[in-house]
């Protein structure tokens, strides 16, 4: 069993978000504004993506466009980890490559490393999508370990966040 040192953490979709289109950025759409606003709130972000074509999907780009543009940026100064889950051998490397990338043109503060490529993800998840790994329930435990830690540093000037729960670590 995964766990996590937050007491609070969310899932969010990018299913409801319209196409990025310049001209309305000023006029969010109602998609929109849920994701800014939690993503506003967060003390950090783990972003997990698939890769297709080398990449990550066209509709993660189309959610960092809606929450990166305008003057109110939620993710410049941004602590965030980037992960991700591939039935390929590569693992999600050249899509997370691609999605630092761009990330770091929204001066979002990308953690660089530890890093997790999950390569063959359907012979290492249950049926039910659930870690079953354990080498990969380990190191995702680490990740997420480390991005605390990341969270901390550019959150909280080593202050302990107050969403971290001690008792966990």
């Amino acid at each position: 069993m995964l766990r996590v040192k937050w007491r609070f953490f969310s899932r969010f979709s990018a299913d409801p978000l319209p196409m990025f289109n310049e001209d309305d950025e000023h006029d969010l759409a109602d998609g929109v504004k849920p994701l800014r606003h939690a993503v506003a709130k967060a003390d950090g972000l783990l972003i997990a993506t698939p890769e297709y074509n080398h990449s990550f999907p066209g509709v993660l780009k189309n959610a960092i466009d809606w929450l990166s543009r305008g003057t109110d940026s939620v993710l410049a100064g941004k602590p965030m980890a980037v992960i991700g889950a591939s039935t390929g051998s590569w693992g999600t490397r050249l899509a997370q490559a691609a999605l630092r990338q761009v990330l770091t043109a929204t001066e979002a503060r990308v953690m660089p490393g530890p890093m997790l490529f999950v390569a063959r993800a359907s012979d290492r998840l249950g049926v039910d999508g659930q870690l079953h790994d354990p080498e990969l329930t380990e190191s995702l435990s680490a990740l997420v370990a480390h991005l605390g830690d990341w969270i901390t540093l550019h959150n909280f000037h080593g202050e302990p966040s107050p969403r971290l729960d001690p008792s966990m670590s």
